[in-house]
């Protein structure tokens, strides 16, 4: 269940437009078992995620020369917080299809930062905290530490292009062993406002996803993308 944090910061509007890009796969295990993939944080491509920037570890390295088991907490907490990342943008990024996607053959969930609010209404185990991300210079600028999810909410200046917003959960009460992620339980219909097919995807492949959606019971729009429509000249 989504649990709000004042310190964490979100857009005002719950309006605000996200999207999710994937593979064919991925999607067919959302709709089919209903519940959302959440990557462990420290098995993210970036080796900085969960981690701070230069000047706060210096504060926490002074601060644990007397008490060791303060820095291990933060070196060992990564592999019990899972991540779903989203990307925030009114339209669709031609940039996200390349990057998230292959072979012509990938999708994009549209979806709200409300629905997925409420979505994860459907979760009774574990708690989600959802925040946007912060793009800063680890070398010069500073992580808060006060509240415990702040360093998966902050990231490289190289990434900026993301525009993430982040559904984030702490495992570590729960006692796992997580390998590479951990499922919940989601809200599908809550969830997905739209589905938009690879802009360079054929027309068979429209098809063949209408197809699937239809015969696992849901009725969602589903949309080609925009960016390979006909000139008009």
């Amino acid at each position: 269940m989504y649990i709000s944090d004042e310190q964490i910061k979100l857009p005002e509007d719950c309006d605000t437009v996200v999207w999710k890009y994937l593979d064919l796969s991925k999607f067919v295990d959302l709709l089919l078992y209903r519940k959302l993939f959440m990557s462990r944080s420290d098995k993210f491509e970036d080796q900085y995620e969960g981690t701070f920037s230069e000047p706060t570890f210096e504060e926490i390295r002074k601060l644990s020369a007397d008490n060791p088991d303060f820095l291990d907490f933060y070196k060992t907490r990564r592999k019990n917080i899972v991540v779903s990342s989203w990307h925030i943008n009114e339209y669709e990024s031609f940039a996200m299809w390349q990057i998230f996607t292959q072979k012509n053959e990938g999708l994009a969930i549209q979806s709200t930062l409300g629905r997925i609010q409420k979505a994860l209404e459907n979760e009774k185990t574990f708690d989600q905290y959802i925040g946007e991300v912060n793009y800063i210079d680890y070398k010069k600028e500073y992580i808060p530490f006060e509240n415990s999810f702040f360093p998966f909410l902050f990231k490289r200046k190289s990434f900026v292009y993301e525009r993430e917003i982040r559904i984030i959960t702490d495992v570590t009460s729960h006692h796992l062993t997580i390998d590479n992620g951990l499922k919940i339980d989601i809200g599908i219909e809550n969830l997905i406002e739209k589905i938009y097919i690879h802009p360079k995807s054929e027309n068979w492949y429209k098809n063949l996803v209408t197809e699937l959606v239809r015969r696992l019971g849901f009725d969602f729009i589903i949309e080609k993308s925009d960016l390979e429509s006909d000139i008009l000249i």
